[in-house]
């Protein structure tokens, strides 16, 4: 599979950038969001539920094997043929060989690794999952976590008003708090001349009026930060390059969240799932070169909507599970660690007898970084992610 990919026009005739912006680039988007201070929070949404145990292989736990057959790597140092073997994590945990450039920011102590981690819902259906996941509370929410935790800033400390055109943002960054959107490939898109003329229409209207305005200052600042190319073939890793340099503005965004789908892999997981994981790590790595000198005060979230199942079916894939992995990386991350609370692979210690038990929740991390790297108060914090209080917020993550 190769990686997604799209054309799209950025600048003079592409894009309006308030609050946020949102790119679509065939599997891959990219919302925007703006927070006080110089510290940045970026979030991916690994769409389609990736497989934490073939992406982080417990090879210390004697159940792998007998569980994951072929999908169950050479231990780090090893090779079976061409398959090269797991990255080193430590000990009892390996990385899957495709993902260099997150083994390299782990072993520089920019990246952490969370196992066996699930939100506080138990769904293995990928639309209720996704919604449950970014709204960040066990029933379906109209916003997003990291729209109220937005939403709770002091008065002057929120960002722009902006203007959507052709496709919303992510739920993640929907609610209250008004965001920007850019239009796909194939979508209509108006001249530049007339977009100014409704902007003067609309200037008298209390509630329009801004919002056009702003899109115009927007697209000023676009183009001048990215420059106004033709043409450009955008796959997830040019998008997540142009996610840095945004924000690595010193008047753009401090917020965004990126979506990569592909993940789901029901048969011939092996070669299947190559494509989405070499994007995910170049795009990691150009959103750390974009970012630049900013990269140090930056914390990145990956995560997905649920786990894949512990055993391999029939068809030499995964099916829908539970528990599975996320990451963290960035400058300001307390890198170098895997964090789990393990619960091992043995037959009664899956959940419903087929799924990595999870033991940790992803509110509890999602909840740390809003505390600790954004250093939103604590009313922020429980305004994104209400009736939480079962899951504490997480210690440690990032430095102080």
């Amino acid at each position: 599979m190769s990686a997604p990919h799209a054309s799209f026009n950025i600048g003079r005739r592409g894009l309006l950038l308030g609050l946020g912006a949102t790119f679509v680039a065939g599997r891959a988007r990219l919302a925007f969001g703006q927070a006080p201070g110089d510290r940045r929070l970026v979030v991916i949404l690994l769409r389609g539920a990736l497989d934490g145990l073939f992406v982080v292989q417990p090879y210390g736990d004697p159940a792998l094997k007998g569980l994951r057959e072929r999908l169950a790597l050479p231990e780090p140092g090893r090779r079976d043929g061409e398959q090269e073997g797991l990255l080193d994590l430590g000990g009892t945990f390996g990385l899957h060989p495709a993902l260099a450039n997150l083994h390299g920011m782990f072993t520089a102590n920019e990246a952490t690794v969370l196992h066996a981690v699930a939100g506080p819902y138990r769904s293995r259906s990928h639309f209720e999952a996704q919604d449950l996941l970014e709204s960040g509370s066990g029933q379906r929410m109209a916003s997003g976590w990291l729209n109220r935790a937005l939403q709770a800033l002091p008065a002057g400390q929120q960002a722009r008003t902006g203007l959507a055109i052709g496709t919303g943002v992510p739920l993640l960054l929907r609610g209250p708090v008004p965001v920007g959107a850019y239009a796909p490939p194939g979508l209509d898109r108006p001249a530049p001349e007339l977009m100014y003329r409704l902007a003067a229409l609309q200037q008298a209207d209390p509630l329009t009026g801004p919002a056009f305005a702003e899109g115009m200052r927007a697209r000023g600042f676009v183009a001048q930060t990215l420059g106004t190319p033709e043409r450009e073939r955008v796959t997830f890793a040019t998008l997540a390059g142009t996610a840095g340099r945004l924000l690595a503005e010193a008047g753009g965004p401090r917020v965004a969240a990126l979506e990569l789908g592909g993940w789901d892999t029901h048969a011939q997981q092996m070669g299947r799932i190559m494509g989405p994981l070499r994007a995910l790590d170049e795009g990691l790595a150009q959103l750390k070169e974009g970012l630049g000198a900013e990269w140090a005060r930056t914390a990145v979230l990956v995560v997905t909507e649920f786990g894949r199942t512990a055993r391999v079916n029939g068809n030499q894939g995964t099916d829908h599970g539970t528990g599975g992995v996320a990451f963290l990386a960035g400058g300001a991350v307390t890198g170098g660690r895997v964090v789990a609370d393990w619960p091992g692979l043995a037959e009664d210690k899956l959940f419903e007898n087929r799924d990595l038990q999870p033991t940790q929740d992803l509110r509890s991390i999602a909840k740390g970084l809003l505390r600790d790297h954004l250093r939103l108060p604590e009313a922020a914090v429980a305004q994104a992610f209400p009736g939480s209080s079962e899951a504490p917020a997480m210690r440690g993550l990032v430095r102080a």
